[in-house]
């Protein structure tokens, strides 16, 4: 059980980082598909978040706030996505940092959820 439980919170984090990372992508001008970056529900980690941290972990008092972290993340994502769009691409890049402080407590809410598994606390 520990071990699925680890890989399934490492599944977790890493579709997280991988949004990050097309983001950071897509600011820089690689032509990725806008789609998983731009709604929620597209997104890789939207998927885990309704499989896993809104299913079987839905117990848990931080499903919700992750859920709620993961729509803001991709709101605020939005708002950088259209800022490039209309040419401040600078400007969106500056904006990352707020990217970061979000995704930040979202690592740590996986985190606090899978240790709250693991010990029943």
């Amino acid at each position: 059980m520990t071990d699925e439980l680890k890989q399934d919170f490492e599944s977790g984090l890493v579709k997280h980082l991988l949004f990050k990372s097309k983001l950071r992508s897509y600011l820089y001008g690689s032509g990725i598909s806008q789609g998983p970056i731009r709604d929620p529900h597209q997104c890789n980690f939207g998927h885990w978040i309704r499989d896993r941290a809104l299913g079987p972990y839905k117990h848990l008092p931080e499903s919700h706030e992750l859920d709620r972290l993961h729509v803001q993340v991709h709101q605020e994502a939005n708002r950088l996505m259209d800022l490039h769009k209309q040419g401040q691409t600078d400007v969106a890049l500056a904006g990352m940092p707020v990217i970061d402080q979000l995704a930040e407590r979202i690592t740590v809410l996986l985190q606090t959820m899978e240790h709250r598994l693991r010990t029943g606390l």
